[in-house]
């Protein structure tokens, strides 16, 4: 479970904020809020209510708080956003809100005492990680009255207090601001040291919006999934059986990019329809701010019934019975049987045995790796396992032991190996595969040739020769990047180091969503650089061993193999040019020669692949139009002659043949003449009664006209595609 936070973002939007400093064309506000709407767009992706945060506006036109009533110090500052769950329906109203304001009246501190006031009556005296996040250029009048009392209260609190601030000087980042006039650099000196009383965080904006690239790195707090024994026989029965209380936590976790939500139109449903949901995320403001519904879906259960209407009836899912499918055939297990199948196990960590850590292959680690710690508040515990955890570390070997986290579960084997560092110990855990997890291939050496008979060659037209061979290896050897990068002193360092990259679709999916939050309207940013950069070598490095690779191309003889043709449409268009069969059997002319004796009939028994072959032979258009009526008419006896929905499945899988074929010759309108006529005879009824489950199992397969994205010859746009499929 994680933690529980309320942040508070104070945001001066006085009027020195709308304007524009070292070059920069955005404003020192829209600047400066490019990371106050990441930071709450990514509270709001989370979809938590334990993470609160609030927004406050200091030196703004207006004033909404409480305390200003009473003091005037605390005039021109307002709250935005109170303290709660932030959703989208406040990014929508904060970014109507917050906009440069006419004055440069309002004081940055007594902002900040009004977001310990929301945070102590918000929070009280629960656990919360309270953080306050000021963004300011410094050039508002500060009154330092009461100064002490806002250390002491943020210590006493444990408020973590960040200040950035537009073009402050940070020696450690290396920025300074040339001709600073004299109240900036009065103000900015003073929060400085507030944040130093405070235990707090400050830096120059330039930073934290540089650093608005690199991936955060989601912390959460670890959940055990198993507190029990470890131990070693049995101790039930044995004094001398070895069992130490001790806890289970994952180590590390794969992080996944955000599942897409799916959206139906709102064309047909009535405006009252509503229902209770919780607050908005991301998601749900995709489906206020459109004419767009989320999708519910609904199972209904049917078995054959000749007597019902179109041979099937609908059954509750309580008179359904339980089975397996074992090949074509679905196998029922009552709930007795199923029973008797099960193992009944007890939850338990106990060695089986140990192995040297020289005789484990790394290849062999399952599923994501946990640790094992002694019991918490347990001195017997911690000795104990530290002392197992050095006799495996001084005699080098692993643990192999069967783990049932919890009662009824499936036992593992899982792998145990000792970690010692400077700050604790523990056991690293891994499952280990069962024998039918492992599956053992043969593959024929690449440095020789054995024949049947057992001969051994070594030099062989499909055999490196030793020229190429180190024309490889040099290349190979250029490519290095184990030293390629330098380290701030400038020694040569490891390129891509592991730490320094990240996975582009997790983390570009997740900045296209904070930044559609904010703003639905603009153009998709570019991805980070740190994204990116390591995609393709680095031009030195490819400068460096261009040589090499020439070398390689040299030696190997490589040459250039002209592009295929993507269309076929040239093979009936007179300008195929006919390949010669390595054999002197040549299978394609005997085959052309039987249909054209049989003048290209296609039989229903084979319909599928004399389509194809007659296709594959096609020299004129006229043939193409032939053999699509051919498997048309073929198509329609079946649906027409099918008992219930028995033969559908072949009619489609026909129709999809015939257009994938006419889409690669590039005749698209021959299929779509077709299915607008097989459309037409389904809704009219006139193949054998009602055909609509037909009509709908093609909808389902997206087998309605071929438009103009799937083929440049269709004259059929994706709208008129869609109007097809989606009419009755």
């Amino acid at each position: 479970m994680a933690d529980k936070e309320a942040t508070v973002y104070i945001v001066d939007v006085g009027r020195s904020m709308g304007e524009s400093h070292n070059g920069r064309e955005e404003s020192d506000l829209d600047w400066g809020m490019k990371y106050i709407w990441d930071k709450i767009a990514t509270t709001v992706g989370t979809g938590r209510k334990t993470l609160l945060g609030g927004v406050i506006a200091c030196r703004s036109d207006e004033t909404n708080n409480d305390l200003a009533a009473d003091d005037e110090s605390y005039e021109h500052i307002s709250i935005l956003a109170p303290l709660g769950q932030m959703t989208m329906s406040t990014i929508r109203n904060l970014t109507s809100k917050i906009e440069p304001s006419r004055t440069n009246q309002g004081d940055i501190l007594s902002a900040i005492v009004l977001a310990i006031q929301l945070i102590w009556v918000q929070c009280k005296a629960l656990k919360y990680q309270r953080k306050i996040i000021v963004v300011t250029d410094g050039r508002g009048a500060i009154d330092l009255d009461g100064l002490p009392g806002i250390v002491e209260k943020a210590n006493e609190l444990g408020i973590e207090l960040t200040i950035l601030g537009t073009d402050f000087d940070d020696p450690d980042y290396g920025f300074k601001e040339e001709d600073k006039d004299s109240l900036k650099a009065t103000n900015e000196k003073t929060l400085r040291q507030l944040t130093e009383d405070c235990n707090g965080i400050f830096g120059t904006l330039q930073q934290a919006v540089d650093e608005l690239g690199i991936p955060r790195i989601k912390a959460v707090r670890p959940i055990a999934s198993y507190k029990g024994f470890l131990t070693l026989g049995d101790p039930e029965n044995y004094e001398t059986a070895m069992c130490i209380d001790v806890e289970r936590y994952p180590y590390t976790m794969a992080a996944k990019a955000p599942a897409a939500s799916n959206f139906v139109v709102k064309a047909d449903m009535a405006p009252a329809e509503s229902s209770a949901r919780p607050a908005p995320t991301i998601d749900d403001d995709m489906e206020a701010r459109g004419n767009l519904a989320a999708i519910h879906n609904a199972r209904t259960y049917q078995v054959k019934d000749e007597e019902a209407p179109g041979g099937k009836k609908d059954v509750a899912r309580e008179d359904l019975a339980k089975g397996y499918e074992y090949g074509r055939t679905a196998v029922h297990i009552s709930e007795t049987d199923e029973n008797v199948t099960k193992l009944e196990t007890k939850a338990g960590l106990s060695i089986v045995g140990f192995i040297p850590a020289d005789n484990y292959d790394h290849y062999m680690n399952m599923e994501r790796s946990h640790i094992i710690i002694p019991q918490r508040i347990n001195d017997k515990a911690v000795m104990a396992l530290s002392s197992f955890i050095h006799a495996l570390w001084e005699l080098e070997s692993y643990a192999v032991a069967r783990l049932v986290p919890k009662d009824g579960k499936d036992p593992s084997l899982v792998l145990l190996a000792p970690s010692i560092e400077r700050d604790y110990e523990c056991l690293f855990e891994i499952e280990l595969p069962f024998a039918e997890d492992v599956r053992a291939y043969k593959f024929p050496p690449l440095d020789r040739i054995v024949t049947i008979s057992g001969k051994v060659i070594k030099e062989h037209r499909n055999l490196p020769s030793p020229a190429l061979q180190d024309a490889m290896d040099d290349l190979v050897d250029a490519m290095d990047i184990s030293e390629f990068d330098k380290d701030d002193e400038g020694n040569p360092a490891e390129y891509a180091y592991m730490d320094n990259v990240f996975t582009p679709l997790l983390h570009r999916i997740n900045q296209v969503i904070r930044f559609r939050a904010v703003h639905p309207d603009e153009p998709v940013p570019p991805p980070y650089e740190i994204l990116t950069k390591y995609m393709n070598p680095p031009d030195e490095l490819m400068e460096k061993v261009r040589k090499y690779v020439e070398k390689v191309r040299e030696v190997a003889d490589v040459k250039k193999v002209p592009p295929k043709s993507l269309s076929k449409r040239g093979r009936y268009r007179g300008n195929r040019k006919e390949e010669k069969p390595r054999s002197n059997l040549d299978v394609s002319a005997l085959l052309t020669a039987r249909n054209k004796e049989q003048n290209y009939n296609i039989s229903p028994e084979n319909a599928i692949p004399e389509f194809k072959q007659v296709l594959a032979d096609a020299q004129d258009i006229d043939t193409v139009k032939a053999a699509v009526n051919q498997l048309g008419n073929i198509v329609q006896d079946m649906i027409k002659f099918s008992l219930g929905d028995a033969a559908y499945d072949r009619a489609t899988e026909a129709l999809e043949v015939m257009r994938t074929e006419c889409t690669e010759l590039e005749e698209p309108a021959v299929y779509n003449d077709f299915v607008r006529s097989l459309k037409e005879s389904l809704l009219k009824d006139v193949l054998g009664g009602d055909r609509r489950e037909m009509w709908w199992k093609m909808k389902k397969a997206k087998l309605g006209l071929i438009d103009k994205k799937a083929s440049e010859a269709s004259d059929v746009s994706e709208e008129d595609a869609q109007t097809f499929l989606s009419s009755k």
